[in-house]
């Protein structure tokens, strides 16, 4: 499709998509990624780290009885 194509989208909305890779690097890596691959890679990551169920790998405290 045009509009994904880097080489054939318009010139205002490959702008647009370069601002937003800059804002996202300054988010989520202080130096920034060095490729797009390390760039979605990162975040799909940090996506799965977040959809992890709460409480996995957290040990259990045990409940003193009254």
């Amino acid at each position: 499709m045009r509009l994904y194509d880097p080489d054939l989208m318009p010139p205002n909305l490959r702008a647009a998509h370069q601002r937003l890779d800059r804002a996202v690097d300054r988010l989520y890596k202080r130096g920034g990624f060095s490729s797009e691959r390390e760039r979605v890679e990162h975040l799909f990551a940090f996506y799965e780290k977040m959809r992890a169920p709460l409480g996995v790998g957290v040990k259990k405290l045990k409940r003193r009885r009254r």
